[in-house]
Parts: structure tokens; C-alpha cells; sequence
């Protein structure tokens, strides 16, 4: 895949990455063999560019991806993975049970965005890896979508202000890592960034897709006055622009889809037929046509999906798609 370079970075990603929460098993187990040959698969279709994070499967999903990656030659892939977590013997093994994933590895987290916890999550990723080095790093799930307490969220902005960025200064200064970038959820986390630190790029996990569009108005102005590059990951919102409206219970921003976003799917869907387009290729395609965005990043679960994902860019989609879109009112008048 011809890479793209990520705003003022050095980096060059390839167009589509993969990302790592299916593989850590937030909605069933995956036996190793089955993510093994997952990740194979999405390297032999040309994926040059892997996501992960700590939390993902409590380290499961690193511990995949570094089994994989450190059998290829490090100057041939791109790798990021987050801090804001560290992870911890619990307190009983016997009966811990972990939260939110169906499966993953036996490990209790604590939020930690100073100083010391951002080089403990960094030190720890460097061990599940089994890597030495990773290109960049996020800060990870620093907002109320994910935290839920703007007390707490305030707080946490705090202890990575007080400390923590000092840490990743630091291991951007001295070349441990060549980017610092910031996981985005929802609108208005941006600015909040942007006002505090001097960050490289986000990762904008919903807030720019086929469905939504309002990060153009203000949020990627930002971004692109100060060379702030983009990285776009659920591209399928989630699950609705994957499964379209004809399953029995589509998702979207990962809980069931409400009456009006099914409804403007639906009439996407109709452009999708009208133009002889894919729902999956339009999403996929989409968040490329902005100029500030260098790759777009979904997770696979599946050898199929790996492939399926990687291939979403030879679909040849005609300009008057995305000009009836616009016409209709279903993309951004900014959209490009």
C-alpha cells in the first residue's frame, strides 16, 4: 500500500491499519491459531500499520500482536500502542474476575497518567511486545465518554500536565518514540488537547465517519493550522456501517442503533445501490478523502475480516456518489 505521511511526523503509514480490540476479545475468545492467522493475513494483504493498547484484553491483544510483528523486520511496519493504565497482580487471583472483556488476560488496571505510570505502561508494552522500540504513543480513554466524572477527568488532565507529559517528552525528545498522539471519542476533546499540549496527532475513534461529520467545522481547522496529523478508527461507527440496517439489532457507537441513525443509514444504504457501492467501501474510503488523514484503522477479529478490511480501497467508487451525499444532505458541506 502506498503509505501516507502522518501531519508534520516522519512517520509514513500504510492507508489502512488494523487494530487490536477484537484480538484482546471484547465479545468472545479467539483462540491464539485463530489470531495468528489473523494477523498474518492482514500483513500478507499489505497492512503495515498495527494499533494495540494495554487495555486491550488487559494485554492480551499486545502480547498477539508482538508474536507476529517481532518475527518481521523492524524497519517494516508501524506499531502504536497507548499509556494511561497500568496493570497489576489483583489483590486475589482466585477470583478476579476482569470487566467489560469476554476474555483476556487476569490482570487489574489503575488509571495513571503521571509521570511514573506513563513509563510503567510504556515499559510494560515494551514487554508484552516483545519489542524494544514502538513508533508512537497515545494517551489513552482521557474523557467523560470513558471515564465518566468530569471531576475525574479534570484530574487526570492534572497528574499528565503536572508530570506525565514530561515523560513523553521526554521519550519523543530522545527518540524512544517519533510521535505523541491522543485517543478522541467524542467532540470537544480536541481543543481540550490542543489548548494543553504540543501533540503530533489523534486517533478519532467516532466522531468522523459516514455518519458524522461535525469534526470539520472546528475541531480539524485545528488540527490542520498546527500540521496535526489524523488517524480515523471505527470507521464502521462501531458496527451499522458494517452490518447495515437489514440485521436485527445493528449497532452504533457500540450500543443498539437508535430509530435516526438507522434511518440515515438507510438512505446511504439507497445512494450505495443507486451507485452500485458497498456500504463497507464507502465508509472505508470516506475518511481518506481528507487530507489530514493518514490511515484508517479497524479491528479483526477473523482472517476474513483482515481481508475484507484490507481490500475496502481497490473498490472504485464514482465522484457522483459523494456529490449526491453532499446534495442530499448526508455528508458535511465541508466534507471533501
Amino acid at each position: 500500500m502506498t503509505t501516507r505521511r502522518l501531519g508534520r511526523t516522519a512517520v509514513q503509514l500504510s492507508p489502512i491499519g488494523i487494530g487490536g480490540v477484537p484480538l484482546g476479545e471484547i465479545y468472545k475468545r479467539i483462540p491464539e491459531d485463530d489470531a495468528r492467522q489473523t494477523l498474518e493475513t492482514a500483513w500478507n494483504e499489505g497492512i503495515r500499520y498495527y494499533d494495540t493498547s494495554p487495555w486491550y484484553g488487559r494485554g492480551l491483544s499486545e502480547l498477539r500482536f508482538g508474536q507476529m510483528l517481532r518475527q518481521r523486520p523492524r524497519d517494516s511496519f508501524v506499531i502504536s500502542t497507548k499509556v494511561g493504565r497500568t496493570f497489576h497482580r489483583p489483590q486475589d487471583p482466585a477470583t478476579f474476575k476482569g470487566e467489560f472483556w469476554a476474555g483476556g488476560l487476569p490482570f487489574q488496571h489503575r488509571f495513571d497518567y503521571t509521570y511514573d505510570g506513563i513509563m510503567r505502561s510504556y515499559d510494560q508494552s515494551l514487554m508484552r511486545l516483545g519489542l524494544n522500540t514502538v513508533d508512537m504513543l497515545l494517551i489513552h480513554d482521557l474523557d467523560v465518554a470513558e471515564i465518566g466524572s468530569l471531576d475525574l477527568v479534570n484530574a487526570r488532565f492534572t497528574d499528565l500536565e503536572r508530570s506525565g507529559w514530561k515523560a513523553l517528552e521526554t521519550l519523543r525528545r530522545y527518540g524512544e518514540i517519533k510521535a505523541i498522539g491522543a485517543g478522541v471519542n467524542i467532540m470537544g476533546t480536541i481543543p481540550e488537547f490542543l489548548r494543553r499540549f504540543d501533540l503530533d496527532f489523534f486517533l478519532v475513534a467516532m466522531p468522523f465517519t459516514l455518519l458524522d461529520q461535525d469534526v470539520l467545522e472546528h475541531e480539524f481547522p485545528l488540527c490542520e493550522d498546527r500540521g496535526v496529523g489524523i488517524i480515523v478508527g471505527s470507521p464502521y461507527a462501531s458496527g451499522i456501517l458494517a452490518t447495515g440496517t437489514a440485521v436485527a439489532q445493528p449497532y452504533y457507537n457500540y450500543v443498539p442503533a437508535t430509530p435516526e441513525i438507522v434511518a440515515k443509514t438507510k438512505r446511504i444504504e439507497a445512494l450505495c445501490e443507486r451507485h452500485g457501492v458497498t456500504l463497507k467501501a464507502a465508509a472505508y474510503q470516506y475518511p481518506l478523502r481528507h487530507p489530514i488523514v493518514a490511515s484508517v484503522v479497524s479491528g479483526a477479529g477473523s482472517q476474513i475480516q483482515a481481508t475484507e478490511n484490507a481490500r475496502q480501497l481497490d473498490a472504485q467508487i464514482p465522484e457522483a456518489f459523494w456529490g449526491d451525499l453532499k446534495t442530499v444532505g448526508l455528508l458535511h458541506p465541508l466534507s471533501p
